[in-house]
């Protein structure tokens, strides 16, 4: 059924769809769809903060560079000061809804919120709501929002695919209610909010991470994916492999948490200069290459002597989900092992947050904006959600009349496919893409993956041609082609360069890099 003609349609209610949401809607109505459950969504997870250059002591250039030096040669300089040097402006926004940011009571403080230090960073220049920052952005936003006469939240809906015209444009999404109908949601303009990939792995630190939906959304109406080869694996979850994931925050190691073996020895010293504190590629490597060398399944992350009272003080989430899974923090080191966490590829977008396809728009994780090369530094991703979702509001408020050339027509099966195939399917992904695609990635490795993977796209096509619409086997289809795409792009990648590790080929390529670049017909070729 055609469910009304949409003015601007977000698709996603983390940070990035509600900050756009809010900064539009004084122009034009909005729309906004989000999951049913306020737990899903990456947005929601953010422990650490965000970054911004706040600190007389701090910047701007500052800032850029410690961004360049983390995304390993890879990031588009102009995406990096932009997004850098409006990142002030984009806090202040923050404070002045009510987001309740930690604040510092020193009298030295050089500003008044308290800065914490994560890793690649070089100044303290995190501001944060204890260690739940991005609960307590997503609560102030969704407060706000829900006050706006001219915001419709849906939470009834669930994305399927968009709706393209024969000239190629955006017009809409296509979309599940809770009995299985149909509705296809018109719009002048649609946005993508939907998070990231990290989905396609089997571990991960978020409960109901994103499996590229939105990306492959995106790439069915031709639009181009950029970077997909770089995913990011937090350094650490917690281990606990009998409860749900849980992050430990970066912050930890930024106030003086140390990383040590089985043997209770630092080894990060040995490996960087800045110990702990180096970006999360080298950390994340180094504790995969300790657990290989130990043959054990973790290592520890000990703040021990931090203190019972600063752990308490700056940690009080983690200090109380550790607690209640039988963990006192504050007498014993916490089990960490590297998990997916970030997609620093996707939809490759502008600086506004327009796509290739007209009338698209991408923002958060699910964009590639060239902010984060071949690695994100930490906290750099909510602070590009800001930015971001503010550029592409001042171009939509700006936005001509959409085409009205004839809709494309939307598949039409009837079949159901058991959903324990559907589960399995997404296992068998899961586990090619956890052993074969991970931290560190082998020439046969991604060999066989790419095979595999291929082999499970082939057996699954002639019934996803006659298949009913669902919404998990529609999160498996986009899923599995994204996931094929990933292999290609780490295929096609002849270098080690960032969260991409090949010891096939370890050193840097080409001393100027370019991004990659993929789109789904290349399925055909790969």
């Amino acid at each position: 059924m055609t469910d009304g003609k949409h003015d601007v349609l977000i698709i996603g209610g983390g940070v990035a769809g509600l900050v756009l949401a809010l900064e539009v809607a004084d122009r034009r109505r909005v729309t906004l769809l989000r999951p049913a459950s306020d737990d899903q969504g990456a947005s929601r997870w953010a422990q650490g903060g965000i970054a911004a250059v706040l600190s007389p002591l701090d910047d701007f250039d500052a800032h850029v560079a410690d961004t360049l030096v983390a995304g390993d040669g890879l990031c588009d300089e102009r995406a990096v000061r932009f997004t850098v040097e409006q990142g002030p402006a984009a806090i202040e926004w923050l404070l002045s809804l009510g987001v309740p940011f930690t604040p510092d009571p020193s009298p030295e403080a050089a500003y008044p919120y308290h800065l914490t230090r994560e890793g690649g960073h070089g100044a303290r220049r995190i501001i944060h709501a204890d260690d739940a920052t991005g609960r307590a952005v997503v609560d102030t936003l969704m407060a706000h929002a829900l006050a706006h006469p001219n915001i419709a939240l849906r939470d009834d809906l669930t994305a399927i695919g968009l709706i393209g015209d024969v000239d190629g444009h955006c017009r809409g999404v296509r979309c599940l209610d809770a009995g299985g109908d149909r509705h296809d949601l018109s719009a002048e303009d649609t946005v993508l909010a939907t998070g990231g990939a990290s989905g396609l792995y089997r571990h991960t630190t978020s409960p109901r991470p994103a499996s590229g939906e939105g990306m492959m959304m995106a790439a069915e109406l031709g639009a181009e994916l950029m970077n997909l080869e770089f995913q990011q694996f937090h350094p650490t979850c917690l281990y606990d492999p009998d409860g749900p994931p849980f992050l430990i925050s970066e912050a930890v190691r930024g106030e003086g948490g140390l990383l040590l073996n089985a043997a209770g020895e630092r080894f990060m010293p040995a490996l960087d200069p800045r110990a702990e504190l180096a970006p999360r590629d080298i950390v994340a490597r180094a504790i995969d290459a300790e657990m290989q060398r130990t043959g054990r399944d973790h290592v520890f992350l000990d703040i021990r002597h931090l203190g019972e009272a600063a752990i308490r003080h700056h940690f009080p989430t983690i200090h109380a989900h550790c607690a209640s899974r039988g963990l006192d923090i504050t007498q014993a080191p916490i089990p960490v092992v590297p998990a997916a966490h970030y997609s620093c590829g996707g939809v490759a977008t502008d600086l506004d947050g327009a796509t290739t396809v007209p009338r698209l728009h991408a923002i958060g994780e699910v964009a590639c904006t060239g902010l984060h090369g071949a690695n994100r530094m930490a906290s750099n991703s909510l602070l590009e959600c800001l930015v971001f979702a503010r550029s592409c509001a001042r171009r939509l408020c700006h936005a001509a009349p959409a085409s009205t050339a004839p809709l494309l027509p939307g598949p039409h099966g009837s079949d159901r496919l058991p959903a324990a195939t559907v589960a399995e399917a997404f296992e068998v992904m899961r586990g090619v893409m956890s052993a074969r695609v991970a931290i560190v990635r082998r020439d046969a490795g991604l060999a066989e993956a790419a095979d595999r993977l291929a082999r499970l796209q082939a057996e699954l096509a002639p019934r996803m041609s006659r298949a009913a619409a669902d919404a998990e086997l529609a999160s498996l289809w986009h899923a599995l082609r994204l996931a094929r795409l990933t292999v290609a792009s780490a295929r096609a990648r002849r270098e080690s360069r960032g969260l991409h590790y090949n010891p096939d080929c370890p050193a840097h390529g080409d001393p100027t890099p370019r991004p990659s670049r993929i789109r789904l017909s290349d399925l055909d070729e790969a």
